[in-house]
């Protein structure tokens, strides 16, 4: 049943598309040459415009459907969904502007501009009115997607969690079925309902649109006879691993001659080009970043050799790529003391030893400037998982899982996990999972909008003391 719905709905889509790519042109050549009157048409009339368009439409289509537009939008949020407007309007306005070239047509480029902007518009205003409606029918219990979880694991409860915190998305567990819990047992709204061994039964008797299975993973050797039996039934399966801690969200496979190879950690930066192209990014960065700053830091620098006693600059050991030490500096915020009475803990609220100066600069952390030298040193990214001291490393390996992983790229000024609010004395394990995710995920694209993000509100730090 839901397959034939998602059926007719990618066709209504299509054809809802084709329509707003039809209103979008008609729209943009009224506003620009009618309603404004502001540029005539040229050479070009409504009906060259018209039969221009034939070639358009289709282009925009197969481009929408190359771009995942009309995939299943269960899981998915309204932002992804945006994003892939915009991504294949992207594409296709790419794709016009070549056609324009081969079929040499002097087109108006204001015309084009209005036409975009409109399509992205009325698409988008579309796709959020359809999930609106969606989730209406699915609050009143219509296009539903039935679901039966067999075996019971923390990835069961992963999963349960995930579809109750999003009814949004139009899931229904009716049970669970698990050898090692007892009949009755609830999990949150969902119960369990028998044993992995009356799988077929409940299949027979029950029309589920999907299974999950979630077994814990001492519970494999059972993975492949219960995928025979709902492969048989027809129904279609899910498989949701209970070793999601250990492999990555978007595991890296590689395929051995037909054997699938799962790779632990996929670290895009271990790659030779993205680590050149993200060196050089660095390099330049950091260069114009100093001859930006290089007034601010000379004034903040002669403040601090008025206000205090010491040096203007301080090092700290931190650890680096490959746990490597090195010595990372900042702008001396604290009065100078042992070292042994430094290391001892973070700085906290109301923190004695920080300076009245250095209070300003730790909050808008102007004290982390002459990293840039550590940038172009080496030792830095301009974008990274933030450094820590050795003494810290060595207790979080031991008590935060995958903390490490942070060391396989070099450290940063600022981070995923800064731009996200975990800076200063917040959370480690959030701060771990923001960076896993940043090397799991790394694009050129992601640092620079960590870099914007840092600009427009990763200054001011409302956690540094």
């Amino acid at each position: 049943m839901i397959k034939d719905n998602q059926t007719a709905f990618n066709r209504l889509h299509i054809v809802a598309d084709g329509f707003f790519v039809l209103l979008s042109y008609g729209l943009a050549y009224l506003l620009r040459f009618v309603w404004l009157n502001i540029e005539k048409a040229g050479n070009y009339t409504v009906e060259a415009y018209a039969r221009f368009l034939f070639a358009v439409l289709p282009v925009y289509l197969v481009i929408y459907w190359f771009c995942g537009l009309y995939a299943p939008k269960r899981g998915r949020g309204m932002q992804w969904e945006l994003w892939l407007v915009l991504k294949a309007n992207i594409i296709s306005g790419a794709g016009f502007i070549v056609l324009l070239f081969l079929f040499k047509m002097d087109i108006s480029r204001a015309f084009l501009a209005i036409f975009y902007g409109t399509n992205v518009v009325l698409e988008s205003l579309f796709r959020f009115m359809v999930r609106k409606l969606l989730e209406h029918f699915r609050r009143k219990g219509k296009n539903l997607k039935h679901v039966l979880i067999v075996g019971y694991s923390r990835a069961a409860e992963a999963y349960v969690d995930r579809i109750l915190a999003n009814p949004q998305w139009g899931y229904y567990i009716h049970g669970i079925l698990d050898d090692t819990m007892v009949v009755g047992t609830r999990y949150k709204k969902v119960s369990v309902l028998g044993t992995m061994g009356e799988l077929s039964t409940f299949l027979k008797e029950h029309d589920y649109d999907e299974i999950a299975i979630t077994l814990a993973i001492e519970e494999y050797e059972k993975l492949e006879k219960l995928v025979t039996e709902c492969e048989y039934s027809g129904v279609h399966t899910k498989f949701i691993p209970d070793y999601n801690h250990i492999v990555p969200t978007v595991p890296y496979i590689e395929d051995l001659e037909g054997l699938p190879v799962i790779n632990i950690r996929k670290v895009p930066l271990s790659n030779m080009v993205n680590r050149a192209v993200k060196r050089t990014v660095d390099i330049v960065g950091a260069f114009f970043a100093l001859l930006l700053f290089s007034v601010p830091m000379l004034i903040v620098a002669i403040l601090i050799k008025l206000t205090s006693k010491g040096p203007v600059i301080f090092s700290q050991v931190r650890v680096g790529l490959h746990n490597k030490e090195f010595k990372m500096y900042k702008f001396r915020s604290m009065v100078v003391q042992e070292a042994s009475k430094e290391a001892s803990a973070w700085t906290t609220k109301n923190d004695a030893r920080v300076t009245g100066i250095g209070k300003i600069i730790r909050k808008t952390s102007v004290d982390e400037l002459p990293q840039l030298i550590n940038v172009l040193k080496g030792d830095m990214s301009l974008v990274g998982p933030r450094p820590e001291r050795p003494k810290f490393v060595e207790k979080f390996k031991e008590e935060v899982p995958r903390y490490m992983i942070k060391h396989q790229v070099r450290p940063g000024i600022t981070g995923w996990a800064q731009v996200n609010g975990y800076r200063g004395d917040t959370s480690i394990r959030k701060r771990i999972e923001h960076d896993v995710h940043y090397i799991e995920n790394w694009t050129l694209g992601l640092d620079i909008k960590i870099l914007f993000l840092t600009i427009f509100k990763g200054f001011i730090n409302k956690n540094a003391y």
